[in-house]
């Protein structure tokens, strides 16, 4: 396996997951396709990139290659790799739920953030050590930023529903003029199934990000002790595996029960366009790239070998660039005042602290 052997490129493929890592959820949401659809491709993309990364980088060099690996590992480390996958999958799915519902910039922050700050409260019980006012300091700035998140994503959603009203009135009274009555029940129907509640991509978020936060723990107890995985490409590729198997079983919940729209089957992932799934392929693809890079920089050893705060900087980069691209790039608070947007990013800067303090505990 080829591992960084200077401390500027451990920086670099850091680099490399905070911009892949805070893109993927674009190429998703471009395909323009329920997310339960995508998210088939993206779980395949996944698996795609690992077995190219663990078969060319993974396998070069004088190091353990991926085959070795897994002839050396015991049957735990295997079971608690795929675990992991599980884990990070059904704390995603929930997190690209929010997104449905709520957009990337508010859901990715929120999600993204509690994970970062689970892991850290993680790792100080782990570690039996460190400043635990550091600690509940981090925590008390996250969970203003949590908040500060639920005031502007509340007060956008109420932007939006007084336009669905009024949009909702305006066509039920053409349709009364037109001495259609029916429709115009309907059409209010389908707006309805169309606009959930102002809280629920908050709540989905909170939950992703709570569960999302126990997978790098668990991954990292594969890589422990003498018969724990040593080459991280051999981590991700089990890793991806646990990611395309659970997909199934977590999508009959969110197809029969969606966050947004009418229950559809997994037939309908077989309606999609070219595009659509080469999007989902390429969203996976892209988070796997930034996986595999910032797993093999926290596997640098000696003098390539990064800190804690600075290998935790690809899950901070990525939760503000999210905000960036669902912001700037997707428009999502288009329709909100100049106070609800600088809002958000208030959220960013709280969040950016608190998971920094938080991390920085268990150094003190």
């Amino acid at each position: 396996m080829l591992l960084p052997n200077s401390y500027a490129l451990t920086l670099a493929l850091i680099a490399v997951s905070i911009f892949c890592w805070g893109a993927w959820a674009s190429a998703i949401k471009k395909a323009n396709w329920r997310f339960e659809l995508s998210y088939i491709d993206f779980s395949l993309g996944t698996l795609l990139a690992s077995l190219i990364a663990a078969f060319t980088v993974g396998s070069m060099g004088t190091d353990l290659s991926v085959q070795d690996s897994f002839l050396l590992v015991s049957k735990r480390p295997i079971l608690l790799a795929v675990a992991a996958g599980a884990i990070f999958n059904l704390g995603n799915m929930l997190i690209m739920a929010a997104i449905e519902v709520s957009g990337m910039s508010v859901a990715m922050p929120i999600g993204v953030g509690l994970a970062l700050l689970v892991t850290g409260i993680w790792n100080f019980v782990g570690l039996q050590g460190g400043n635990l006012w550091m600690l509940i300091g981090g925590c008390v700035l996250s969970l203003i930023a949590l908040v500060l998140g639920v005031v502007a994503h509340s007060q956008v959603e109420a932007i939006r529903r007084k336009a669905a009203k009024a949009a909702a009135a305006a066509a039920q009274l053409a349709e009364e003029e037109a001495a259609a009555g029916v429709a115009p029940v309907r059409k209010k129907k389908q707006m309805e199934e169309e606009s959930p509640g102002a809280s629920l991509g908050i709540f989905l978020a909170i939950a992703g990000g709570l569960v999302l936060g126990a997978f790098h723990p668990v991954m990292a107890m594969s890589m422990e002790g003498e018969l724990g995985f040593s080459n991280p490409f051999a981590v991700t590729l089990l890793f991806s595996i646990g990611i395309l198997v659970t997909t199934f079983i977590y999508n009959l919940y969110f197809m029969n029960l969606p966050v947004k729209g009418l229950p559809i089957s997994f037939f309908a992932y077989f309606t999609g366009k070219f595009g659509q799934h080469a999007m989902g392929l390429l969203g996976g693809m892209i988070w796997m790239i930034g996986a595999c890079a910032n797993f093999s920089a926290g596997a640098a050893q000696g003098e390539a070998k990064v800190g804690a705060v600075v290998s935790n900087m690809a899950g901070y980069g990525a939760a503000i660039l999210s905000i960036f691209f669902g912001m700037v790039i997707w428009k999502e608070f288009s329709e909100a005042k100049g106070g609800t947007r600088r809002l958000i990013w208030i959220m960013a800067v709280f969040l950016l602290a608190g998971v920094s303090l938080a991390t920085m505990a268990l150094k003190a």
